[in-house]
């Protein structure tokens, strides 16, 4: 959770240390006692005199994305109607919501800029800088900027990439333009929307299946349907025994592992060929032979390889830096040659190097096992899938960028918060949609109605007495009835 005075958020899809809140998914009420000890903690490091100008945001991702709508609106109602009763921050009903995997990543794209200075203007003579055909007005003159930086990030399930995409683009056909509007984020982050020299077109998607983990799992399905095909034409018993293993070119030499399926067990033994373990999953990106397309032949917008700068994170760091200790800038060649080396040397090795403490201290048994698998995944989706050149020497893995982790939830406190400074805040607007501000507005517009019926009244009253006054002052003579006229003189 990211908490400023300005803004606080809480991230609903997955907190550490507690469970994901799609849990509760058969007992919503109990959604926003979930959230409690989270939101205490937020009201005592806000200063309580800025509470109502605090907005609260809660932004739910993965976890409660796969739940039926249903289920995810029974949760959401019973936080926005629970919230308010018990805290005074600035939140209305849009305010909880569960989020894209598009919005997750152009949040995830405009965190990692903005800690990187990527937003500020540019000096004189600065270098690094790009020429951007700013979106709806690329009739206009183009605007330079310091170039912005993409990401890369690659999960147990999920791998995602985002970047800007400077350039107009045109599209071959009609279809494909349909497709790229669904996977082009354009929002504003200047102060106020005049100052559109700060739009960004940034390219986001997801891929689900293409995680780490992911991957294995179906690069295992293959060798069980590969293994039960051969033996059944062949007569072989390949696999169905530890004397006569499946040699698996994805783990280290001679290692020993299972797969487990279906009431039956396959074994494996390491055969340690890096690059014949990258030929057997490639068929697993789903690549086709379109220019602008990667994985699975999703569009992909073109990259100006020879001014950009990606960060990879999560297994793109894993997979570098545990075992490999190679963190940070990536170099293909080193990488290539490191994954390599590791794959070839032998289980008995890596275990005892393993024991004395030879790798990081976030390397784990697990890790070292499927080291050379997940090496090889990361090569094919990074060159193969997103088509990265082998020379490309801008990539940076990391997790930790100037000694912080980024998240996705600093990048959406700054996007949805980015207008507040110049905004005039009617609270009441909230207010409105808190149940305990409800009978609070109930009473005072009643109040307020009296209020004003007693100033008409008194104003009539005052009017009469007045034109009371005034009859009594002037001689009965000199009007005419009731009409209140002036008689005309009379001329003899």
């Amino acid at each position: 959770m990211k908490l400023v005075q300005r803004a606080s958020i809480v991230t609903a899809g997955r907190m550490a240390a507690f469970r994901g809140i799609s849990d509760l998914a058969a007992t919503p009420e109990k959604a926003s006692d979930y959230l409690v000890p989270l939101l205490n903690f937020a009201a005592d490091h806000i200063p309580h005199s800025k509470h109502q100008e605090t907005p609260l945001y809660i932004l739910c991702t993965a976890g409660m994305r796969i739940l039926p709508e249903n289920q995810q609106n029974a949760i959401l109602e019973d936080l926005r109607t629970d919230i308010p009763l018990n805290f005074d921050f600035l939140f209305a009903d849009s305010h909880a919501e569960v989020i894209s995997g598009k919005q997750e990543g152009v949040y995830a794209w405009i965190g990692i800029n903005f800690v990187l200075g990527r937003f500020d203007h540019i000096s004189d003579g600065e270098g690094s800088v790009v020429e951007v055909n700013l979106p709806g007005n690329e009739a206009q003159a183009a605007v330079i900027r310091k170039r912005t930086t993409g990401v890369l990030d690659m999960g147990g399930v999920s791998t995602q990439i985002a970047y800007e995409v400077p350039k107009t683009v045109s599209f071959a056909s009609s279809q494909q333009e349909e497709v790229a509007k669904n996977l082009l984020a354009e929002f504003n982050l200047g102060c106020d929307t005049h100052h559109t020299e700060h739009v960004y077109r940034v390219y986001v998607t997801t891929f689900l299946g293409f995680g780490g983990n992911a991957a294995r799992k179906r690069y295992e399905e293959h060798v069980l349907r590969k293994i039960a095909l051969t033996n059944r034409l062949l007569g072989q018993k390949t696999g169905m025994t530890q004397d006569i293993p499946y040699l698996d070119p994805c783990l280290p030499v001679d290692i020993r592992d299972e797969i487990h399926e279906g009431g039956r067990t396959v074994f494996l033994r390491g055969l340690g060929d890096f690059d014949g373990c990258r030929q057997t999953i490639r068929p697993f990106l789903n690549k086709t032979n379109q220019t602008s397309t990667s994985l699975s032949g999703v569009y992909q917008p073109p990259v100006d390889y020879q001014n950009s700068e990606f960060y990879g994170f999560s297994e793109f760091y894993y997979c570098t830096e545990d075992v490999l200790r190679m963190g940070g800038d990536y170099d293909v060649a080193k990488f290539t040659k490191a994954a390599k080396d590791y794959c070839a040397t032998k289980w008995t090795i890596l275990k005892e190097r393993f024991d004395r403490g030879l790798y990081s201290r976030h390397a784990d048994l697990h890790r070292l096992k499927y080291q050379c698998f997940k090496s090889a995944w990361m090569y094919e989706v990074l060159h193969r899938g997103f088509s990265f050149p082998v020379n490309y020497t801008s990539l940076k893995t990391a997790q930790l960028v100037y000694d912080k982790e980024v998240q996705w939830t600093l990048g959406a406190i700054l996007h949805r918060t980015r207008y507040l400074p110049l905004r005039d805040i009617q609270l009441d607007n909230f207010k409105g949609n808190h149940a305990h501000w409800r009978g609070f507005s109930f009473v005072y517009n009643h109040y307020l109605f009296f209020g004003c019926f007693l100033v008409v009244l008194l104003s009539i009253l005052l009017y009469l007495l007045r034109l009371r006054r005034i009859h009594r002052r002037i001689p009965h003579s000199t009007w005419i009835g009731d009409a209140g006229l002036p008689s005309m003189p009379q001329v003899a």
